[in-house]
Order: structure tokens, then C-alpha cells, then sequence
């Protein structure tokens, strides 16, 4: 870890100008309680506090070898005694010399004053362990912070390419056995199937797990989807949309709707005998695109009991990517399938 007061020059200004401050506060104590003259106070606190500034700086190289995970708290104590004195010795010998250099006379005053200045020097000392300790701990938290956000970053790709990676298989599956249906009696329709899922898996790959769409594109893809259906299912498979022009642009997860209409097919077309509208309504307001997509189905041959593994996907990657898995609401009357996503736009 870089020294505080050479890496933040923020900090190096905030640390001077306090030391300058404190040295021009006790020069004026001195001038205005003991009648000492103000100049003289001044040089004098300056050349004691001014030089701790500058040696005390360096106490954050020892504490950065001697921490409480790598050392027994007697031994540290110990260690920090021994620095300290070191430290005050140097300090208390720089400042006799500059002082003796430019104050004639002042001899007598340093020898007198030698108790009072050691038991300062100590002082300090232990004002700028605990300073640099905070400091460490600081920089040490705010790093853990950065590694704990990039972990949860990595956890949560993780989850979004698990819960990705289920609608795939499922999607793929069900395209090839529409595709080897029509190999036979229309290999002409067959090709077009294949270049369509083509480009669908080509869209899907080519977008990271949490990444959002615009919705025209999104839509724009799962039609693709629903024309590879439409062969398998004929007239019984009828896609309607209701879109309003503000949402073209609105961005969505993508991958978000396929499930949707995997799931409408499932259960409103395969057993019915008489065409089945799959209505796609989107509507753009307070910052929400609300897309829905609604089917009939008959109740007397579907039994749906819960949540398909569809559904349960996109609740678990909306609460990933949003934060909140009530995005999606599901209303069953028994008859009428609809399912409406609150994609926020904020």
C-alpha cells in the first residue's frame, strides 16, 4: 500500500496546512499568555512541530510492516516503544541544532525542556500510530469493498449464464424436432427454418448475460421464434401485436420474451383444435415498458400447476438484474393466460 501523504495530495494539504495551524495557534498562546514575542513563539513551534510533520511521516513504513495479524500485541507494543524513542531522540536532536543555530542562548532553555519535549515527542508518536492504523484500516476496507462488488459482479454472471443456459437447450430442442418434421415433406421450408434459427442463435450469443436490448430488436427476434412455430402449428399458432411506438427503443434484458411465447405455445396451442391468438401488448408509461402476452387455452385438458421452468427463470433473472422479482405478474382465469413484465426504464 502507497503512502497516504504521497498518493492523495489532498490528504498531504489537509495534514500541512493542520501542522501549520497548530504551530501559529501555540506561538500565539505563548505571545499572549507568557508575553513571549510572537515571532520568536512562532519560529519556535514551527521548527518542533513543523519537523515531527516531516520525520513523524515516515512511522507509516514501520506500522505497515507490524500489524496486529502478524504480530502478538506485547511484541507490537514493544517494537512501538522502541520506534518511539528512536523517533523522539532524532526529532528532539534535529530541532536542539536548528533552534541552537538561530535562537543564541537558547541552550540553557532545550536542557531544561528536554523532559517536556520527550514526553511530547511520545505523545505524538501514539497520535500518528492511531492516525496511520485508521488510515490502513480505511484503504484495507474500502479495497475489500472494490473485491467484495467485483465477486458479487462474477457471482451474479455466474447465475444470469446458469439460468441463460437452461432456456437454450430447451429452445433448441424444440426448433430441431419443428425442422426435422418438414425435412421430409418441405425441405424448401426446412432450410428457411434453419437459417432462422440461425440468426436466433447468433442473437442470443452474441449478447452478454445481464446486457439489455432494445425492445424492437428483442421483439424483432422472437418473431423469427414464432414463424419457426407457425410451420410446425399452421393456422392454430396466430401471433398478434399491439405495440405502441414509444417502446420501440426501450431497452429489455434480452432473451427475456422467448420463454414467454415457449410457455404460450405450450400450453394454449398444442392441444387446441381451433386457431389460438398469442397477444403481444406493450405500452410505455412512469418509466415501466409493461409488456404482456396473453393466451387462450382450454382448461379442461391443461392443468397447469405453478410456475414452468420458463417463468421461474425470468423471475429469478429479473430479481438479478433488477432487484426485484415481483417485475413479473402472472393472472390465470382459467381460460385466458397472461403474462405481464414491469420492465423499469430508470
Amino acid at each position: 500500500m502507497k503512502h497516504p501523504l504521497l498518493n492523495n495530495l489532498k490528504l498531504a494539504v489537509l495534514y500541512s496546512s493542520f501542522w501549520v495551524f497548530v504551530s501559529v495557534v501555540l506561538a500565539f498562546i505563548q505571545w499572549f499568555w507568557y508575553g513571549v514575542g510572537f515571532g520568536y513563539s512562532l519560529f519556535f513551534t514551527s521548527t518542533l512541530f513543523l519537523s515531527y510533520a516531516i520525520i513523524g511521516s515516515s512511522i507509516w513504513f514501520t506500522i505497515q510492516n507490524n500489524t496486529f495479524e502478524n504480530n502478538t500485541w506485547y511484541r507490537l507494543l514493544s517494537y512501538h516503544l522502541v520506534t518511539a524513542t528512536i523517533i523522539t531522540v532524532i526529532w528532539m536532536y534535529i530541532t536542539s541544532v536548528i533552534l541552537k543555530i538561530f535562537i543564541p542562548g537558547i541552550k540553557q532553555d532545550l536542557y531544561i525542556s528536554i523532559p517536556a519535549r520527550a514526553f511530547i515527542g511520545y505523545i505524538l508518536y501514539v497520535g500518528y500510530v492511531v492516525f496511520f492504523y485508521a488510515v490502513t484500516y480505511y484503504e484495507n476496507l474500502k479495497d475489500k469493498v472494490v473485491k467484495e462488488s467485483e465477486l458479487k459482479s462474477l457471482v451474479k454472471e455466474a447465475e444470469l449464464h446458469a439460468l441463460k443456459s437452461q432456456i437454450n437447450p430447451h429452445f433448441l430442442f424444440n426448433s430441431l424436432n419443428s425442422i426435422s418434421s418438414l425435412t421430409m415433406s418441405d425441405p424448401k421450408k426446412a432450410q428457411e427454418m434453419v437459417i432462422n434459427l440461425s440468426s436466433l442463435m447468433r442473437y442470443s450469443l452474441k449478447h452478454r448475460q445481464s446486457e439489455k436490448v432494445e425492445f424492437c430488436l428483442e421483439l424483432e427476434n422472437n418473431k423469427l421464434y414464432l414463424e419457426i412455430e407457425k410451420v410446425r402449428f399452421g393456422k392454430r399458432l396466430n401471433p398478434v401485436f399491439d405495440i405502441d411506438e414509444g417502446c420501440q427503443k426501450a431497452l429489455v434484458p434480452n432473451m427475456i420474451l422467448q420463454p414467454l411465447y415457449e410457455n404460450a405455445i405450450k400450453y394454449g396451442v398444442y392441444e387446441a383444435t381451433e386457431p389460438v391468438d398469442i397477444i403481444t401488448r406493450c405500452r410505455y408509461y412512469d418509466n415501466y415498458l409493461e409488456i404482456s402476452i396473453s393466451n387462450t387455452y382450454d382448461p379442461n385438458v391443461i392443468n397447469t400447476k405453478g410456475e414452468g421452468i420458463g417463468l421461474r427463470n425470468i423471475r429469478e433473472r429479473l430479481q438479478i438484474i433488477y432487484g426485484n422479482p415481483g417485475l413479473i405478474k402472472i393472472n390465470d382465469s382459467k381460460g385466458l393466460f397472461i403474462v405481464t413484465l414491469m420492465i423499469p426504464q430508470t
